[in-house]
């Protein structure tokens, strides 16, 4: 297990809840990060709105760099096989489309707002997850 920094988990928590919290008041949207990211690839569905929309992929891209360079030290450690990260990144995006949104979408903003189908989608995505740790760290070597 990594080491847990409560605080820096708090910090960042709240940031995201902010961000939902913003977004949803300024624009009336649901801070999903698939559904922002594929109405950028898909810019047709995005008609009217795609610079919020690309501003907020900014900040999320930027926010690592900026905590970096304020706080320096600042490391994620990832698996360097990459068939592993392809497929996976494959599960990901299928799961987002076939649950008809993303962690942030159902996980943040649809518990706030008791949604049932964000309720279920969530329970599923952390069954799945739990699921892939323990066969990875525990049946197939870790990969």
């Amino acid at each position: 297990m990594t080491d847990f920094t409560p605080i820096s988990a708090l910090v960042g928590g709240g940031l995201i809840g902010a961000a939902a919290v913003l977004l949803m008041a300024f624009n009336g949207r649901v801070a999903g990060i698939s559904g922002i990211t594929g109405s950028i690839l898909t810019p047709r569905s995005a008609t009217g709105d795609l610079g919020w929309r690309i501003a907020f992929i900014a900040g999320l891209l930027a926010a690592p760099v900026m905590a970096h360079l304020f706080f320096g030290g600042v490391t994620q450690t990832v698996s360097g096989n990459v068939p592993i990260m392809v497929i996976a990144g494959l599960l990901v995006g299928f799961g987002s489309v076939f649950g008809n949104g993303c962690t942030s979408g159902h996980g943040v903003c649809g518990l706030s707002r008791l949604s049932v189908r964000s309720l279920v989608a969530t329970a599923t995505f952390m069954v799945v997850a739990i699921a892939t740790v323990t066969i990875t760290r525990h049946g197939i070597g870790g990969l």
